[in-house]
């Protein structure tokens, strides 16, 4: 889940992810992690924030290192940002649960 008061796009949220696992592991470690941005949902505007919700792929071997980044990310532009992990699956069809619509 991400919330932000500006608007972001897609490509905004992969810069915001790659680097916050660049700063937190390194371009050796990360490229390991095999990241993308697969699905990227624009949920709710309001005049406080904007919500998003995104499924990222990541090699199995390093979903905690990915999570941990993540968890570390709270500014972009700037601004602030909240972004946190709401679920984990094997699968790209069975996150889509987890997405709220």
């Amino acid at each position: 889940m991400l919330k932000l008061k500006s608007v972001i796009s897609k490509d905004d949220l992969v810069n915001i992810v790659w680097n916050g696992c660049i700063r937190f592991f390194g371009e050796n470690g990360t490229g390991n992690f095999s990241l993308w941005v697969m699905k990227f949902y624009e949920l709710e505007k309001t005049d406080e924030y904007n919500h998003y919700q995104a499924i990222l792929r990541c090699q199995r071997e390093y979903v905690d290192e990915v999570r941990s980044s993540l968890a570390l990310i709270y500014k972009y532009n700037g601004k602030d940002i909240s972004v946190s992990t709401i679920g984990l699956s094997g699968t790209i069809k069975a996150c889509q649960k987890f997405i709220e619509k």
